[in-house]
């Protein structure tokens, strides 16, 4: 069988969730890098780039940051498949010249998401989608050229720019991750609020938000036509 070699840029401070949840949900060979300590690929000759969530800002003076930026607009130049989730969005829009600011509040749970129009990205994928949320930043200006795919109430969920995509909530959270990272923010939410977050988190509310888990086998898919159009897929045999 063969698979898409992507580079996997890790954005998490503890990465082990995200990487066990990307390696889950991505049908490609994947490439990891770990982006906080400055491990970021030499060049951009993968099938497809995805950069995932992190409790940094994009906008923090933090030296890992710009590289990781850099890199992302290199890759979205070469023309390379990125696919930004979270973090990972912002730093997507902040590489393609949009800009990301603080929120007033905090996004966190299992919300509702609305499409604004078609995409590949998004096929299989109702108009209205369940998914789990957790950011207090926001894209705030789009890329020029850029496309608004989703929204709702808190802000941009999903844009597209060429071959590069956007999403601001977690499609690949499963029940262990969402529960992990809602306790994580006591400190900043109170007991509460989490509280009342946690005890939406349910097998119920997971499978609802399972739908938007197409959108990892529709970018894949996207980068195998895309390599196999090019004739440079970059593909290992397993």
């Amino acid at each position: 069988m063969t698979r898409l070699r992507f580079a996997l840029l890790n954005a998490a401070h503890d990465g082990a969730s995200t990487r066990r949840n990307f390696r889950r949900e991505l049908d490609a060979d994947l490439a990891e890098f770990d982006a906080v300590d400055g491990h970021l690929p030499d060049h951009t000759e993968f099938d497809g780039v995805v950069v995932t969530g992190s409790r940094s800002s994009v906008y923090w003076d933090e030296p890992w940051i710009p590289p990781l930026v850099e890199y992302v607009a290199e890759a979205a130049e070469a023309g390379v498949p990125v696919l930004g989730v979270c973090y990972g969005h912002q730093v997507l829009a902040e590489a393609l010249g949009g800009h990301v600011a603080g929120m007033d509040g905090f996004e966190i749970g299992y919300n509702a998401v609305h499409r604004v129009r078609d995409d590949p990205l998004f096929a299989d994928i109702d108009e209205s989608f369940t998914v789990f949320t957790t950011h207090g930043d926001t894209v705030t200006t789009l890329p020029p050229g850029a496309t608004l795919l989703a929204e709702n109430e808190h802000g941009v969920h999903a844009f597209r720019n060429g071959h590069c995509w956007g999403v601001q909530f977690h499609p690949e959270y499963d029940l262990d991750t969402a529960r992990e990272v809602t306790e994580g923010k006591r400190d900043r939410l109170g007991d509460a609020r989490v509280d009342d977050v946690l005890a939406g988190i349910t097998p119920e509310a997971y499978d609802a938000a399972c739908e938007a888990k197409a959108l990892f086998d529709n970018f894949v898919g996207y980068a195998r036509d895309l390599a196999a159009e090019r004739g440079t897929a970059r593909v290992t045999t397993d």
